[in-house]
């Protein structure tokens, strides 16, 4: 039986940057369906090569510019992190030529990142993040979140999504392959494909040798996910210094497996915090390298608090990640005030979000934002929203609701 392949909100994306940009980048985890993706933005038949061939790659390194070289179709290469040598010859072609689409690139790591790549391709490229699926993907509905949040415009009820159901499609996450599986097949997946990233990817675009500090810091770092990390205590943990902590930490986040959200600091307010948080960006990954179990999770509050949190932080992101203008925060001063994201839109208003794991919410957990609308932005736009896993739209006050999470995708 032939499995089903979901529309990804991304799509109209790339067509538009063909139409604009001399060269399109589209990066983000392995099997997370790039090349699905671009294989379906080209009904024709384009020039496509892939450096998971030992053979193209090879020749793609030995003469980058003939491995180049097309005619007037835009030219797909898959897994240009293999070889970032032909970005200076991918340079020198489109400053030759202003055509938008010349070349369609697909890479499973950050390539601006990498310590190989010279050339930034700076007013010539745009670059497309393509994420694990959004629950709005499987589910086929449009990404309307921030319309109805900046709008307050929720219905009375979104029924069909409690807590355990939330949990369940977090343990799912939105690896394509395992969308399909069932549980144990699902951690199965996810632990050989962490072992393949390790074994195989990591050297593509790094020299650490370290594999065994790589695989325990994985592990660390999940557990750590959403949380202001004790960046000490994990040094001591895996006998590394600081900087060879953030040197790896960069790797992985290069790779796509984390990703860091900045603190907001538009405020003289001294006890502000700037430091940022690392989120794994699919839960599904989070659980099985954690070996988490559901019935665990759903009795543990410190667990289904993190999962849950970080299932919003990337549902949110994969919004986030189809609109111009707009800013993705975290909040937290030295008095322990603190705002789990923050999102301000490209007119300046403010979106405060905290999530809930349990399916009750009281006035007191909005006081953190009620503290900060009135305190650090008070001449600003703030609507605050709590997130849990309940049925109503409650109101707590002027801008303030209650939402279930089901929002993100109902």
């Amino acid at each position: 039986m032939a499995v089903k392949e979901y529309a990804r909100w991304q799509k109209l994306s790339v067509k538009h940057a063909l139409k604009i940009w001399r060269v399109v980048v589209v990066s983000g985890p392995r099997q997370s369906g790039k090349t699905t993706l671009v294989k379906r933005v080209f009904k024709k038949n384009a020039p496509y090569r892939t450096l998971d061939d030992t053979d193209l790659l090879n020749v793609a390194v030995s003469d980058p510019l003939g491995f180049l070289k097309h005619e007037k179709d835009t030219m797909v290469i898959d897994e240009i992190q293999k070889a970032p040598m032909l970005l200076p010859a991918i340079k020198r072609i489109v400053d030759d030529s202003n055509d938008p689409g010349q070349f369609l690139i697909t890479g499973s790591a950050d390539i601006r990142g990498l310590p190989e790549v010279s050339e930034s391709l700076a007013g010539r490229v745009a670059n497309i993040r393509l994420r694990t699926f959004a629950v709005g993907e499987v589910l086929e509905r449009p990404p309307k979140f921030f319309e109805k949040a900046f709008a307050q415009n929720w219905p009375m009820q979104i029924t069909g999504y409690d807590k355990e159901a939330v949990i369940n499609l977090a343990f799912r996450g939105g690896y394509p392959e395992t969308v399909r599986l069932s549980a144990a097949d699902r951690r199965s997946w996810h632990l050989k494909y962490v072992n393949s990233l390790l074994e195989r990817d990591l050297r593509d675009i790094s020299n650490i040798k370290r594999h065994e500090v790589m695989a325990d810091l994985l592990y660390v770092l999940a557990a750590w996910s959403g949380k202001l990390m004790d960046v000490a205590g994990i040094c001591a943990k895996l006998a590394v210094s600081r900087p060879t902590l953030e040197s790896y930490v960069s790797v992985l986040a290069s790779m796509y497996l984390f990703e860091r959200l900045g603190a907001w600091v538009r405020t003289d307010y001294e006890k502000a915090g700037r430091r940022g948080k690392l989120f794994v960006t699919d839960t599904g990954l989070m659980a099985s390298i954690l070996n988490w179990r559901m019935e665990d999770v759903m009795l543990d509050s410190d667990r289904s608090g993190k999962l849950v949190e970080t299932f919003v932080f990337n549902e949110l992101a994969a919004q986030l990640g189809l609109r111009e203008g707009y800013r993705f925060y975290h909040y937290r001063d030295r008095d322990n005030r603190e705002i789990d994201f923050l999102i301000e839109n490209d007119r300046g208003v403010l979106l405060g979000i905290e999530v809930k794991a349990g399916s009750t919410v009281s006035k007191n957990d909005f006081k953190h934002m009620a503290w900060f609308k009135h305190n650090i932005v008070p001449d600003k736009d703030f609507i605050g929203m709590v997130l849990y896993t309940g049925e109503n739209v409650l109101p707590f006050g002027p801008d303030m609701h209650a939402v279930p999470i089901a929002a993100l995708w109902s």
